[in-house]
């Protein structure tokens, strides 16, 4: 929020400075002939003035720091409804339906596991509604003792997508098994995504509201 000075104290300051300006015209007449240095001097003082003037008056909740919430979706797999979260928590995460139930599970989720995966939802209008958008593909994360023993043997990946795929898997939604980010199958489903429509447009990704 920035600050703004009120329209009466603006009003105010107008009069003020007009009825000093009236007094004063004849001063200021003989500034200008006789010593430009003076308006220099009044100028600077006249800024200083101002500025205190505006820092009291700051109010103190903007200099307070404000915690942004940024949202992401994510995909219930015991329902298969969308729902929100924070983007920085790691899938698998809780589930509105709570633990997942083993008719779906899959490769590395297990029964009784979270249920929820990040959903990356796109479409290709600017205000979609419900039925205008669609799920791209689905995170999640390779298992904390899979990744310990990958670390061990894989070289750290060097291009943009790599970097991103590693350490989480993704599949489509009709997909049965998880494939590995940084694969080859991995980049095929990313890149699936961004394929143009008959029309030749291509989606944009979708945040929450």
């Amino acid at each position: 929020m920035f600050f703004r000075i009120p329209n009466w104290l603006r009003y105010e300051i107008r009069e003020q400075w007009e009825r000093l300006g009236a007094r004063l015209l004849p001063a200021r007449r003989w500034i200008n002939q006789q010593n430009p240095k003076i308006i220099i001097g009044i100028t600077a003082a006249s800024v200083f003035l101002l500025l205190t003037i505006v820092i009291w008056m700051w109010p103190e909740k903007t200099l307070e720091e404000v915690e942004l919430s940024v949202k992401a979706w994510f995909y219930d797999l015991n329902t298969g409804q969308l729902f929100v979260g924070k983007d920085d928590q790691i899938p698998p995460i809780e589930a509105p339906s709570g633990p997942l139930r083993i008719e779906s599970a899959a490769g590395p989720l297990q029964e009784g596991g979270p249920a929820g995966v990040k959903a990356y939802v796109f479409s290709y209008v600017d205000e979609p509604n419900e039925s205008e958008r669609f799920i791209g593909f689905l995170e999640t994360s390779v298992p904390r003792e899979i990744m310990e023993r990958l670390e061990s043997i894989k070289p750290k990946a060097e291009g943009d997508t790599e970097r991103w795929g590693y350490g989480k898997l993704v599949r489509r939604l009709e997909d049965k098994y998880w494939v590995p980010g940084d694969s080859d199958e991995g980049r095929t489903i990313l890149k699936e995504v961004y394929l143009p429509n008959k029309n030749g447009e291509r989606p944009d990704y979708c945040p929450p509201e």
